[in-house]
């Protein structure tokens, strides 16, 4: 496997650090194969990059994964799909329409200090979409309307690529719930884990990641299994 490093710039986490990503080199018919085989080891997507952080000075972005057979909410989880439990979901694989909207508005009144503010179609498009696999998303609505849309992969496993949602509905804990969401969908598909991207350290925005238990993390080239009797990595 054929493998580059880009350039150091801003961390988009940690803005005393500089980012570096190892990137997966190679374009070929086998790109969907490589990438269930390369998420396994840390790597996640955007658009059609298959990327790791690689930063020489920095070890804190770590690859978060939950094994659904095992998981079990928490309290305040279960509290949640009781109060949501009159929202609808539903699986599909073909973008909409509505879905640039709810996701402009959620990147400008949620995350207008971000990275990936302002919004643009072109942008939303350039991280979603892949020409060598589909994407799938979960959606919920109130009755008719849409309110959230988790764009989720499919590949021996769910893993969740990026989440928005109307933020009206802020109240509902829309992100963490969409997770729960896609913990019951890959337990209907069979699959034994829902990836959820990079934990790091230090970021507050990505705490959230380490509050659904038990869940594997992984450091030192494998996975180590987080319960609610272990003591949770930092």
């Amino acid at each position: 496997m054929k493998f580059g490093i880009t350039q150091s710039f801003s961390c988009s986490y940690l803005p005393d650090e500089q980012e570096q990503l190892l990137v997966y080199a190679e374009n070929n018919d086998f790109q969907a194969w490589r990438y269930s085989q390369l998420i396994q080891v840390g790597f996640r997507r955007s658009g059609e990059q298959i990327y790791r952080p690689h930063c020489p000075a920095c070890k804190a972005c770590k690859s978060v994964r939950i094994p659904v057979n095992a998981y079990t909410p928490s309290r305040s989880q279960k509290r949640l799909l009781k109060a949501n439990q009159g929202f609808r979901v539903q699986l599909v694989s073909e973008t909409k329409s509505t879905y640039y909207p709810l996701y402009e508005r959620y990147i400008t009144e949620r995350h207008a200090d971000g990275s990936m503010y302002p919004p643009s179609r072109t942008q939303f498009d350039n991280f979603v979409l892949c020409d060598w696999m589909t994407t799938h998303y979960l959606e919920a609505y109130d009755g008719d309307k849409l309110i959230a849309v988790a764009v989720t992969e499919h590949m021996g496993a769910l893993s969740a690529l990026y989440t928005f949602f109307d933020p009206d509905y802020s109240s509902a804990s829309l992100g963490t719930w969409m997770i729960l969401m896609q913990i019951e969908e890959a337990r209907r598909l069979g699959h034994h884990y829902v990836y959820l991207g990079y934990y790091v350290e230090g970021c507050q925005k990505m705490s959230y990641k380490h509050k659904f238990l038990p869940f594997e993390q992984f450091s030192d080239n494998e996975w180590h299994l987080f319960s609610k009797n272990s003591k949770i990595p930092t």
